[in-house]
């Protein structure tokens, strides 16, 4: 376990394997407030680092042992400026930047703005569609904004979703408590507004025309049929916006996603992300293909 200091912000991070045979840097990036120890994010890593390579796993800024971040034009945003800053400070850039759901967007986020530290993209379950859209500004923003506003702060500090970021890191609920409820509300307003579908932005916060121009190798695995919160034409539209990506099928059936919500409510899996290492010989043979070793 390891932490850096990043635009004043502490970030929780490991990182797996090395490359001193010429191998090249990996990011992977989990969705939803989950952190770098969801199962099957560190066991992809170690999957892609066994090949030579070195990886990055880190907890955004609001999961995790990292710091909470109520600051940046959106939630997002803010986290692919933390990746950035990151990959700079641990000297792994430009790396692959790789992640699924949330960690999708933050990858792709932070190519657009960030060019210089991606060397490609890899991405799946892509957040898309009207209901997938709405319903994940409402999962990350609406419990906290009517808390602060009935509540104040200590009323936010005590939502569940915001316990693990306060056990992991106890000056959490500090910076939580110290938080201005007025500006905190409008920011979270802010943020959840950007979930809103919208012409010419596909993805939430990255123009259609951004992603146009975003000249980096990128793979984009194609979302199930059945799963209505990343929908499958929002990844085959990201695979055609992108002019370097390659849309490939997933190593899983159709209704994954749904599969492993349906586990994990029946306590019958830990997690979302459990069979993301079954990606690793797909993610290494593409990335053996369209980027040169050490890159």
């Amino acid at each position: 376990m390891a932490t850096a200091s990043v635009d004043g912000l502490t970030i929780g991070y490991d990182v797996i394997g090395d490359a001193r045979g010429g191998g090249r840097s990996w990011v992977v990036t989990p969705g939803g407030r989950e952190g770098r120890d969801s199962p099957g994010v560190r066991e992809l890593a170690a999957a892609l680092a066994a090949r030579g390579d070195r990886v990055l796993v880190w907890d955004r800024p609001n999961t995790g042992e990292s710091d909470v971040c109520f600051d940046g034009v959106t939630e997002s945003d803010m986290q692919a400026r933390a990746l950035a800053g990151l990959l700079e400070r641990l000297d792994m850039a430009p790396a692959v930047l790789a992640g699924g759901s949330g960690g999708s967007r933050v990858s792709l986020l932070t190519a657009a703005r960030h060019r210089e530290v991606a060397a490609g993209v890899a991405l799946w379950w892509i957040s898309g569609g009207v209901f997938g859209l709405m319903t994940i500004g409402i999962h990350y923003c609406a419990a906290s904004i009517r808390a602060a506003w009935d509540g104040g702060m200590e009323a936010v500090a005590a939502l569940p979703e915001w316990a693990e970021v306060i056990r992991r890191n106890p000056g959490n609920r500090r910076r939580i408590l110290d938080a201005d409820p007025a500006e905190f509300v409008a920011t979270l307003e802010r943020w959840m507004a950007a979930y809103c579908p919208r012409e010419g932005e596909l993805v939430p916060g990255l123009p259609d025309a951004d992603a146009r121009s975003l000249d980096v190798p990128a793979i984009v695995l194609r979302s199930g049929a059945s799963d209505v919160h990343h929908r499958r034409e929002t990844s085959e539209r990201v695979a055609r916006a992108l002019p370097g990506a390659r849309l490939a099928e997933p190593p899983w059936g159709d209704a994954e996603w749904r599969e492993r919500q349906a586990a994990r409510s029946a306590g019958e899996a830990p997690g979302l992300f459990v069979r993301w290492p079954l990606l690793a010989p797909l993610l290494a043979g593409w990335a053996d293909e369209a980027l040169p070793r050490g890159a």
